[in-house]
């Protein structure tokens, strides 16, 4: 008998393990950022088909009620639609506003939020309609969604978005931009992405200094110690130890950050993506939303 119950325990508790709570009964909510890498024949042993199932695993484990993802083509997008059946996408191609180019996804989980409104600007001077801003290579796009938490009743938004990885003035015109975007209204607020620029940058202070963008970035505010190594881009070189995050998740004050974690989850030394994601656990603050 003692046995059975410690089995139920066990079960239960890993059930949990990712929903932190307060004592107010607020359910955690997980968020996640994840360059998936685009579909590139070049890539050889790491091209799309070789690690698609690596990349779905992983989110699977996981198991983020907000998932924001990059460089993914429609292909890409049709099939974590399949293989993450109980997730919600949403999200255009940044060439057409249609599904031309690379997509920048959100995603939810669907039996956790139920979604209000949702839509995407182009990072440029015209963001209503296919662009590229200032100095960008390419067109850059951002992603957003008002959610509401089926749990709570209360509204969350979330945005997903992915910088240019030349131009200067255009990522620090992006940061201006989604700063803009972070402070109107009073909803809590997830900001995340590959924001191609390492902590103590000017987009990268822009979006983390609360006075500009009513921001933190989740790294630095964490309750408990950040866990994995410091940087986020490999190359797919299992060894690569890179001194600082090119990716991060910024919140709103509404929100406690729990955890923080750079996942290097990898299959006998081969790599999902040649980004690591990072992964938050949050719980709401009483009170917000």
């Amino acid at each position: 008998m003692t046995r059975i119950f410690t089995l139920i325990a066990t079960l239960l508790l890993a059930a949990c393990a990712h929903v932190p709570s307060t004592s107010t009964g607020e359910a955690g909510i997980r968020a996640m950022t994840f360059n998936i890498r685009l579909d590139i024949e070049s890539d050889g042993a790491n091209a799309w088909p070789y690690r698609h199932a690596m990349v779905a695993a992983l989110i699977r484990r996981q198991a983020p009620d907000l998932l924001g993802t990059q460089e993914v083509l429609l292909h890409q997008k049709q099939y974590l639609e399949q293989a993450l059946p109980g997730y919600t996408f949403v999200g255009v191609g940044r060439d057409d506003g249609a599904e031309g180019g690379e997509f920048s996804p959100l995603a939810w989980r669907s039996d956790r939020f139920e979604m209000l409104d949702s839509g995407t600007f182009w990072l440029s001077p015209t963001p209503d309609v296919p662009s590229k801003g200032w100095d960008a290579a390419l067109p850059r796009i951002a992603t957003w969604a008002l959610l509401r938490d089926r749990r709570s009743g209360r509204t969350v938004r979330a945005l997903n978005t992915h910088f240019d990885h030349v131009g200067t003035a255009a990522r620090a015109s992006a940061a201006r931009m989604i700063a803009e975007w972070a402070r109107q209204g009073d909803t809590p607020t997830v900001v995340m992405g590959d924001f191609n620029v390492p902590t103590g940058s000017e987009p990268y202070t822009v979006l983390a200094t609360t006075a500009q963008s009513g921001l933190a970035d989740a790294r630095a505010i964490s309750r408990t110690p950040p866990y994995g190594p410091s940087g986020t881009f490999t190359g797919f070189d299992i060894t690569a130890a890179p001194e600082a995050p090119i990716d991060h998740v910024f919140v709103t004050g509404d929100f406690t950050v729990d955890a923080y974690a750079v996942v290097t989850q990898h299959r006998e030394g081969r790599l999902p993506s040649d980004h690591y994601p990072v992964v938050v656990d949050l719980t709401p603050r009483p009170g917000g939303g």
